[in-house]
């Protein structure tokens, strides 16, 4: 599989081992992962473990107390394992600004951070849920953190809760030019379907526009398209399934 395509361990979370997680990714074609922190391995066993399956570490997701109390660790942990980008994936209630204002200076925090990250060549990039599409004016929360954080800071676009958040993720895309790392690939379920999985369906088989979506992310320079459901009822399908729906859809996109 060519395509830029990867897997975040989090939809793998309660499916097997690790070992069997990353099998089941390697199973499916893909060659890269996201991961979730640290795995809870050591660096020398998850290497060992991402050998075994041939696959490549394109980005993890760290929380933000976490670079807050020992960036230098974490730093260090990553470079280990050969991966340069940490994504900050979620703000729990406590941590997210009730303002514009508290926006800014969450993002000017992160962007001092990325700078910091720069400097031993990793990057720093921000995961969106659904509130980040409060709007201020005529930006959202998001856009408003990104623009303090400055160029440094990259942006990891969740386009169901994009969509779930009330903007036109196609349409959205387009504010991200430069400093789009990656999309999470992942859709909704029509309303009222799919209940015990939040409402989420494997990618392609849900309400998403993928022929306005990818597009536009490719438009904005993308760098990444990674698959993800927040609590698959089948974990590997979501894998298999979303990996060919993908390949297919960008190849189509390629062709056109």
């Amino acid at each position: 599989m060519d395509a830029p395509i990867a897997v975040q361990m989090y939809t793998l979370r309660d499916y097997g081992t690790l070992e069997e997680q990353f099998a089941t990714v390697a199973e499916a074609g893909v060659g890269a992962v996201e991961l979730v922190g640290d795995q809870g391995v050591s660096a020398e066993q998850l290497n060992q473990l991402l050998d075994a399956n041939g696959l490549d570490v394109v980005s993890s997701h760290v929380q933000l107390d976490d670079l807050r109390q020992d960036l230098a660790s974490v730093a260090a942990f990553h470079k280990a394992i050969d991966n340069d980008t940490i994504v900050i994936p979620y703000l729990d209630e406590s941590q997210r600004p009730m303002d514009e204002a508290g926006w800014q200076a969450l993002g000017e925090e992160m962007g001092e951070m990325a700078d910091k990250l720069a400097e031993q060549d990793l990057r720093l990039a921000y995961h969106n849920h659904d509130f980040e599409m409060q709007t201020y004016g005529d930006q959202t929360a998001l856009e408003i953190l990104l623009d303090a954080a400055g160029p440094e800071l990259l942006a990891e676009v969740d386009v169901a809760w994009v969509s779930r958040g009330g903007q036109d993720p196609a349409e959205y895309l387009g504010n991200f030019d430069d400093q789009l790392f990656a999309i999470h690939v992942k859709d909704n379920a029509p309303e009222g379907e799919a209940e015990d999985e939040k409402g989420f369906a494997i990618p392609g088989q849900g309400v998403m526009d993928w022929q306005s979506i990818l597009p536009a992310a490719d438009d904005a320079g993308v760098e990444w398209y990674i698959i993800e459901h927040d609590l698959p009822a089948d974990a590997a399908a979501v894998v298999v399934q979303g990996a060919e729906f993908l390949e297919q859809a960008l190849a189509s996109d390629t062709a056109e």
